[in-house]
């Protein structure tokens, strides 16, 4: 509830511009450690029978996820909830939908461990990444104490922090005019004016709050959300504001995978979010405003 009035109480204010930020232009990271990161999220080693790597899930070229409503672990095992985002990650307040972690280290050994994802102990990584001449260099090289768990996380992370998406929307914030059309202008005086940036705000668009779902009218949802985690009756339905860079590549959509289409997925949350029913010409506009959101990530080499 609190989280709630946040939002009602400062809506005026957040529908400022500058509460929407660009990207950062540059950002700090070790090279070598988000090299190494580059390699382990790509390899299939890291799961327990060698079929599963962090891109099966987190496509960078499907905007860090993977289309699917709920991804497919190891043993074709399919999970519970639509695999989120990994682009632009290191700038959300949490990670996960309901928030369980923190940092994108601590998120890092979720998937790993989880049995029906990649279903493996890090003592069984450290066996096999060992074995290989070129992990034992690398890992030597950047680290003391050569291979080890915390250090397997570390690179992941560091990569991570590399998966930032300039898009035009952000040459648009910094002053360029031209850098969006006039119909992604007007959808994105729509998106404030009729109140979606009270929670999709900030460098990410979203990513820096829990909100609940279906704040003005119910969604019907097994999931629990925040509850799960802090067992709060209070938290139930809450769940991290995703952000909606790249969001036009992330289909379906919400935690439950249950809309297909971007336009459907604005027309959704402005009613049970916002209690309000956009006409069509609302929802082009806006959906052609989320589009100027997409960016295509630079791999680092």
């Amino acid at each position: 509830m609190k989280i709630l009035f946040f939002c009602i109480i400062f809506y005026s204010i957040l529908s400022s511009d500058e509460f929407i930020t660009p990207l950062p232009k540059n950002i700090s990271y070790n090279k070598d450690k988000a090299l190494l990161g580059k390699k382990l999220f790509f390899d299939t080693k890291l799961s327990k029978d060698n079929t599963i790597s962090c891109t099966t899930c987190h496509n960078l070229d499907l905007g860090g996820s993977d289309n699917l409503a709920f991804s497919f672990g190891i043993n074709a095992q399919q999970g519970h909830i639509n695999a989120p985002t990994v682009l632009n990650s290191s700038f959300n307040f949490r990670q996960m939908w309901d928030g369980r972690v923190k940092t994108l280290a601590e998120q890092a050994v979720f998937p790993i461990e989880n049995p029906i994802e990649m279903g493996n102990s890090f003592e069984n990584i450290i066996k096999t990444l060992s074995k290989e001449a070129l992990y034992i260099k690398e890992f030597n090289k950047i680290y003391k104490d050569g291979i080890t768990k915390n250090n397997i996380i570390d690179a992941l992370e560091e990569f991570q922090k590399t998966l930032i998406t300039q898009s035009p929307f952000d040459d648009y914030l910094r002053g360029d005019k031209d850098a969006i059309t006039q119909i992604q202008k007007e959808g994105y005086e729509i998106f404030k004016e009729k109140g979606c940036v009270t929670c999709h705000n900030g460098v990410n668009i979203g990513g820096a709050s829990y909100a609940k779902l279906g704040i003005i009218n119910p969604r019907e949802t097994k999931n629990l959300g925040l509850y799960n985690v802090t067992k709060d009756e209070m938290d139930k339905f809450f769940f991290k504001v995703p952000t909606l860079r790249n969001v036009e590549l992330t289909y379906p959509y919400f935690h439950d995978a249950k809309v297909s289409t971007l336009k459907d997925a604005i027309k959704v949350i402005a009613n049970i979010q916002l209690g309000i029913d956009l006409n069509k010409d609302e929802i082009l506009k806006i959906e052609e405003f989320l589009k100027s959101l997409t960016g295509k990530v630079e791999i680092i080499e």
